[in-house]
């Protein structure tokens, strides 16, 4: 694939409101609606930067519960593309919580998806390149490669000394040997 995109480009806000049967004893959203929303979030985005429909998610990698959302909330998930590899990407979806009256939204929680992108045979794709534009879009672009190689390593696909990017920003003074 030739076509460079940007992270605008899959950029996709889900915004609802939280209702009473999607909170627990303490009127707060259940963590698991919370999960639902934030991966069809991410899961629209990266089909928009795959420019396909037939995507998947491979794994949920982090999920920060920052604060608990209160029934009856203004809830946005803001989700787009941070880095595009052969065939899988790395989307990362910021849950606010607005209040109208005030004109104030406060970031809640945060989670971290690796989809892949298939064909009609479920085997993977190839999918555009991505370039970052704004200063958080570029420091989250460089973190997906360092939490993809830690991911690698971990599953055993990858070799430690292999994460040259990993070792770099962990041991910045270590001198190449």
């Amino acid at each position: 694939m030739d076509k460079i995109k940007t992270p605008h480009d899959s950029l996709t806000t889900l915004t609802n409101i939280v209702l009473p049967n999607e909170t627990n004893h303490l009127n707060n959203m259940f963590g698991g609606e919370l999960l639902a929303r934030m991966d069809r979030a991410c899961s629209i985005a990266a089909r928009r930067h795959a420019q396909t429909k037939r995507v998947v998610t491979a794994t949920v990698n982090q999920v920060d519960f920052k604060q608990p959302i209160p029934v009856g909330s203004i809830v946005k998930i803001e989700a787009k593309v941070s880095r595009a590899f052969r065939s899988s990407m790395e989307i990362i979806a910021d849950t606010w919580v607005e209040n109208p009256e005030i004109g104030e939204r406060v970031l809640t929680n945060q989670g971290i998806y690796t989809f892949v992108a298939v064909d009609e045979n479920n085997k993977p794709i190839e999918i555009p390149q991505i370039q970052p534009q704004s200063e958080i879009e570029k420091e989250r672009y460089d973190a997906a490669l360092r939490r993809r190689q830690l991911s690698l390593i971990m599953s055993k696909k990858l070799d430690p000394k292999d994460a040259i990017e990993l070792r770099n920003f962990l041991f910045p003074t270590e001198i190449e040997k």
